[in-house]
């Protein structure tokens, strides 16, 4: 049965209550998610849903696991017959289009490495990653010629690095190659190729707080280890499931793919340019999503809304990542919609790591407990578990590459190194945990304020301001002070009407003294119309601290 062939590779130990309190992964040498879980679905429920897709302009597309199966195999015919080869890196660059999920899973079949990009590059920005990732190929959304143009100046630049340009939606551009059209030409069989367990799968390019982007890679056992994802999700078989996430980033591997499928979820896509929370309220309702994750930002703009005018009777469960969740936000949605918001962590280097799993009861604020797959506990500078109610760095006791781990950054030893020492990995987020085992999140290292000898993380602060009602959202950084080193700072967006005050940034200051210690309360406070954000909705503080030097 589609329905329990994930359990061939995994191994579960409960307690009396069914909670899950070990989870091991039982991955063959030679597995390869697109062969042995699409293909293998695709005989056992041939009909079964794997993906929904729609997009503001009306238009709709379902692919049952046979419909995956026999495209993914024709995109890999389609890949191979134009010069991609097993071990080459092909970027992909297609926003929220269907194509990807074939893309993706036809470069798995060839043993090609895939590399998601986000549609918003630069030429600059293509030229670095054609450079440190050896770009040989590339497949490109074609409803905004800009961004095939940014490519191409960057090839040009480059001195012709790619051998294969294919670009998506029966776009006709010279020198590219139509892969909706082609698709179609291609056979639908194909011998499985010899690829390896612990060859690379996907290489990320994500952004630090400084310095240029990092490559993390990922090996062919990621995908079974988003069984754990999943799981957090509450994923079921004959469900369907919508993250909020371009695939320009590793979230989309998260809750678009790879522990949906194993499920036998199918995968929920709205296909938009712009978020907009009443659109994305209608399709959950009209389309019977199951089960939903977004970043707390978005969440703040869904309970702006008149939430309880959606039919969401068919929505089971919610989740939030990303980013720490603010306990107002927590409350808000729990009152319109009945649903606890279920808050995990992780990261591109990993799978979830943390998370309040179905069957917990949420403390709002926290994060969760670590997962049984991992060993996680929160160290101090010279490596020692942090008492209870202290903070330190959350990290991992594990072997470079096992378990949905990355296999380090790719042609960076050194920074490898600097994150992967004493047999664990440093993950440089820090937290706290609670006498029951919970985590609660403070902030990157990066994040961390440093003023009069206190150190002070941006997350409650943030917390607090949220509680007042002209607050949408805001972000705490520090700011550069000649006393204190370093002070704290509010940028706050408000609510609809709302204006900003002399007056109002004293509310605020003693709304925030009021509810937490005194020294954490912002002595800045700017009001603006909107925060910088990542296109996956993350708020870039390193953008607000950039602009305080």
């Amino acid at each position: 049965m589609l329905k329990d062939y994930y359990k061939n590779f995994i191994e579960t130990t409960c307690d009396e209550n069914g909670a899950i309190t070990d989870f091991k992964i039982k991955c063959p040498d030679n597995f390869n998610f697109a062969y042995d879980i699409i293909d293998k679905y695709a005989e056992l429920e041939p009909n079964a849903r794997a993906l929904v897709y729609t997009n503001p302009k009306g238009f709709e597309r379902t692919f049952t696991f046979a419909q995956l199966s026999e495209y993914s195999t024709k995109a890999a015919n389609l890949f191979t017959s134009k010069g991609v080869k097993y071990g080459d890196t092909v970027m992909l660059v297609l926003k929220g289009h269907y194509q990807f999920w074939l893309a993706m899973l036809g470069l798995e079949k060839i043993g090609a490495i895939a590399v998601p990009a986000t549609h918003m590059l630069t030429p600059k920005d293509y030229i670095y990653r054609f450079e440190q990732a050896e770009i040989k190929h590339i497949v490109i959304t074609g409803d905004d010629p800009k961004v095939a143009q940014n490519a191409e100046d960057a090839d040009k630049e480059s001195g012709g690095v790619l051998v294969g340009k294919f670009v998506v939606g029966n776009t006709q551009r010279d020198g590219w190659i139509d892969f909706d059209a082609e698709i179609e030409k291609q056979p639908d069989f194909m011998n499985r190729a010899n690829t390896n367990a612990r060859d690379m799968l996907v290489l990320y390019f994500t952004s630090g707080t400084t310095g240029y982007p990092k490559m993390v890679h990922h090996n062919h056992r990621y995908g079974l280890a988003h069984t754990q994802t999943a799981m957090w999700l509450n994923n079921r078989y004959d469900g369907l499931h919508l993250t909020i996430a371009d695939t320009g980033w590793a979230k989309a591997m998260w809750g678009k793919m790879y522990g949906q499928f194993l499920m036998g979820s199918a995968v929920f896509v709205y296909d938009y340019d712009r978020f907009n929370p009443l659109d994305m309220l209608s399709v959950v309702s009209k389309y019977k999503v199951t089960s939903f994750c977004a970043p707390p930002t978005m969440y703040r703009f869904f309970i702006q809304e008149d939430v309880k005018s959606f039919d969401l009777s068919a929505l089971e469960y919610c989740c939030t990542a990303g980013e720490a969740l603010n306990p107002e936000v927590f409350e808000r949605w729990y009152e319109f919609t009945g649903h606890k918001m279920m808050e995990g962590f992780g990261q591109t280097e990993t799978v979830i790591m943390v998370s309040n799993l179905p069957g917990t009861e949420p403390k709002p604020g926290s994060m969760g407990k670590p997962m049984p797959l991992y060993d996680i506990n929160i160290y101090d500078e010279n490596g020692e578990p942090v008492p209870v109610g202290e903070v330190g760095e959350i990290c991992i006791k594990c072997e470079r590459g096992d378990d949905g781990l990355f296999g380090g950054y790719h042609k960076n030893d050194e920074l490898t190194d600097s994150v992967w020492h004493d047999g664990l990995y440093h993950t440089g987020d820090t937290a706290w945990k609670d006498e029951d085992g919970y985590f609660w999140y403070v902030g990157r290292n990066d994040d961390i304020i440093k003023s009069s000898g206190y150190r002070i993380g941006p997350f409650e602060v943030e917390s607090v301001l949220m509680t007042h009602p002209l607050v949408l959202e805001c972000a705490v950084t520090g700011a550069p002070d000649p006393v204190r080193g370093q002070v704290v700072k509010a940028t706050v967006v408000l609510v609809k009407d709302a204006e900003g005050s002399p007056e109002l940034v004293k509310e605020l200051q003693k709304h925030v003294t009021d509810n937490t210690a005194p020294y954490k309360y912002p002595r800045i406070i700017e009001f603006v119309t909107e925060l910088p954000k990542t296109i996956s909705g993350k708020i870039r503080r390193v953008q607000i601290r950039g602009e305080d030097k």
